[in-house]
Order: structure tokens, then C-alpha cells, then sequence
């Protein structure tokens, strides 16, 4: 006796072939991102989002852990997925090709920043500063930065907001960063690995007060930190876009208890931003926004740089616009 096939069968085995796979594709993109343009049954935002944070170990990344855990209990409809990247210049081409939705990235990188997609890139808020900090082993001979010359030096990895500056920072000290030095394309984390063995001289970072791997690093070799201030002025003249988000700062006295100096140390700043695309949509920027905001006191018990995020100061994002959804937060509550 023939086999009877159910009708719902016959009629699938009927469509188009290119129906089927046009249904596979969508629901693919469907689950692979956020799962709705709109708010959720509860009128809040749902689905999943991604943020690209920075090099492990890093300031960045810490901060994404907290902003993450804060964010579960703010929107638990959100479902934040974390992203390690190299830094700043890495987490922009994130963002304007979509892997993710949001980043954290140095003013100055922003302002060069120049890749397919820059016209989207928006603000949500300026976050706190990263200070430029050339780490040396106490006993160097290097007491500024144009004494580097020769020497194996740790310029972050190649698509981070630390080898830009540092690249910058270099030719104002009249250093060629590609010939004068025997650069090194390292993330914090290893070039601290690298150091403690010897394999290293010194190594450039850019990152908030303090960073935790400078801290552990000081607590099992001694290191000095090089002042840079001599290069506050200069760094401004050097080609690129970008270069009047630098500032004159001082790293307060004590900022790495095993450190050396325990003075103040004075140094260059350059502002953080969180970042995101135009396309993305309101209500959860509105909510990041909000979430920044609102864990300021939680994240900056553990990233003290975090401390400094302010509503009087987070509306300044130059040079991006603030996205629609930020724009609506501060407006709600503006006094």
C-alpha cells in the first residue's frame, strides 16, 4: 500500500527552494543580534547587544564586566555580550561594520578615525580620562621619552588608542617610531609578562587610574613611571587629526603604591567615549545611557577612574554628536 504523506509536508515540499532558505537566512540574522527594533511586551528593551571593551586586563575590560553585571539588573531584558579587542581603532571598526553595537574609544582616535561607516559612529557619553604612562624598571636609564632610542619598546597592539598616541608621543620627542626603537605590539598584559622577564626595556600605556595590571606588575618587579610632560605642548604639532584632545595631566602621588616616583607624576591625558552607530536603536541607548549614569558609584569602587563620570561633563563628546537616545536621557534630566 502507498505511503500517505501528511498534507503540511506536501505543501513545504511544494514551496520554492529559495522561499525556504530565504526564511532560513532571516531567522539566522534574527537570533544572531537584536531581536527587536522595538520595546519588548513590558514597553523595555529586549533582546542581545554587544559591546567591544579592550585588551584583557585592561581598563576597558574591567569596566565592561561591571557596566555588564549593572546592566542585568537595570534591563534585564538586555542581554550583553562582551568583546575583547585590541582598543580603540579595532573597537571603531566594530562599530561601523556592525559586529557590535557599542565600544569604548579615545577622543583622538575618533577624530582620525576615517574607515567606511565613520559618518554613523555617535556618542552616548564621555566616560573618564586615559593618561599616557611610560613604564620603565626603576633602575633605567630612562628618564624621558626621547631617551628610548635603540631600545625594545612595548607600543601596544597595532589597532589600539596606545599606538596611536604612542606614536605620537614618540615624534614629538623626535623619535621615528617605526626606526629609533624596536617596537613591540603588545597588549597591557603582556608587555608587563615581557618587562618582568628582562625581554623588554620599556613599554607605553594609555588607561585609567589606576590600571590593575600596573599594579600587580609593581608587586613583583620595581618600575618607574616616566614623566612625560615635556611632551604636553609638542604632541599638538604632530600630523594627525585628533591631537587637541590631548591635555597636560598629573597622575596623583601614590597611584602605584610600589611604584616609583610616589610624587606626582605629570603626563598627558586624552578623554574615553562610549560610542555607538545611528541605526541603533533608541529606547537602548536611552537605557545605556542611563545604566552609565546610574552605576557610576558600583563600577567606580572598582575602577576608580569611573568615579569621574558625570552628568555635567558625559554630554561633552566631542567630536561625535550624541546619539538620538542619549540626547533624549540628558534631556530628562536636565534640572
Amino acid at each position: 500500500m502507498a505511503s500517505r504523506t501528511p498534507s503540511r509536508l506536501r505543501a513545504a515540499a511544494r514551496r520554492p527552494l529559495w522561499r525556504i532558505v530565504l526564511a532560513l537566512v532571516l531567522l539566522v540574522a534574527g537570533l544572531g543580534g537584536w531581536w527587536l527594533s522595538a520595546s519588548g511586551p513590558t514597553g523595555r528593551p529586549y533582546g542581545e547587544t554587544r559591546l567591544a571593551t579592550g585588551v584583557k586586563q585592561g581598563v576597558y575590560d574591567r569596566y565592561g564586566q561591571l557596566l555588564d553585571a549593572h546592566l542585568a539588573k537595570a534591563m534585564p531584558g538586555v542581554r550583553l555580550e562582551l568583546d575583547n579587542s585590541e582598543g580603540s581603532l579595532d573597537n571603531l571598526a566594530r562599530v561601523t561594520s556592525g559586529r557590535d553595537d557599542f565600544a569604548i574609544a579615545t577622543a583622538d582616535a575618533v577624530a582620525q578615525y576615517t574607515g567606511p561607516g565613520r559618518e554613523k559612529l555617535r556618542a552616548i557619553a564621555r566616560l573618564y580620562d586615559d593618561y599616557l604612562q611610560l613604564i620603565v624598571p626603576a633602575g633605567s636609564p630612562v628618564h624621558r621619552a626621547a631617551d628610548l632610542k635603540g631600545l625594545r619598546v612595548g607600543v601596544g597592539q597595532s589597532l589600539s588608542g596606545v599606538n596611536l598616541v604612542t606614536r605620537r608621543l614618540l615624534a614629538a620627542a623626535g623619535l621615528d617610531p617605526d626606526r629609533d626603537i624596536k617596537p613591540a605590539f603588545l597588549g597591557i598584559g603582556d608587555a608587563a609578562d615581557e618587562l618582568r622577564a628582562g625581554r623588554l626595556d620599556a613599554f607605553f600605556w594609555s588607561g585609567g587610574l589606576p590600571t590593575n595590571a600596573l599594579t600587580a606588575l609593581s608587586e613583583h618587579v620595581r618600575i618607574r613611571v616616566v614623566p612625560l610632560s615635556d611632551l604636553a605642548e609638542a604632541i599638538h604639532l604632530v600630523e594627525g587629526g585628533g591631537t587637541d584632545a590631548y591635555r597636560a595631566a598629573t597622575m596623583p602621588k601614590g597611584t602605584y603604591p610600589n611604584a616609583e616616583p610616589q610624587d606626582a607624576v605629570a603626563t598627558v591625558a586624552v578623554p574615553n567615549l562610549l560610542i555607538t552607530r545611528a541605526d541603533v536603536n533608541a529606547d537602548l541607548v536611552q537605557g545605556m545611557t542611563r545604566a552609565v549614569i546610574d552605576s557610576r558609584d558600583q563600577i567606580g569602587a572598582q575602577v576608580h577612574a569611573a568615579q569621574l563620570v558625570d552628568l555635567r561633563t558625559a554630554v561633552y563628546t566631542d567630536p561625535l554628536p550624541l546619539h538620538e537616545g542619549a540626547a533624549r536621557y540628558y534631556r530628562s534630566v536636565k534640572p
